[in-house]
């Protein structure tokens, strides 16, 4: 049986991606680095939208980013995100995807491993 704790975070994981803008942001950075003028182009959205939503995604550990140049570049902190995501869908994960062909392992995502800790932090 799933514990409060575990309902929680899977909770604030489908709050944060419950919004179509950000799961085409989630999906058009997939398991690549891009940067906000490619996110722009790929989903069509306007800049300020795209920089609106990247906030909570990065705030939340979801996105990390990364400084070239004048450029931010936006990638996932848990590339298997994608696979998850994928799975949801009915999409096959492609095997290039599957590091260890042997066995597919899902632990819980380190972003929300970090959610477990603050909350308990929190509530201290």
């Amino acid at each position: 049986m799933i514990d409060t704790k575990e309902i929680e975070i899977l909770s604030r994981l489908f709050k944060l991606l419950n919004d179509k803008n950000r799961l085409k942001i989630v999906w058009t950075i997939g398991k690549d680095k891009k940067s906000v003028s490619e996110i722009v182009e790929a989903t069509g959205l306007s800049q300020t939208l795209v920089s609106f939503h990247l906030r909570p995604l990065r705030e939340s550990g979801i996105l990390s980013t990364e400084r070239k140049g004048a450029f931010i570049y936006y990638s996932l902190t848990e590339p298997a995100l994608m696979d998850i995501l994928r799975s949801l869908v009915g999409l096959k994960i492609e095997e290039a995807d599957i590091e260890d062909k042997k066995t597919i392992v899902c632990p819980p995502m380190c972003f929300m491993q970090q959610w477990v800790t603050n909350k308990k932090e929190g509530e201290g």
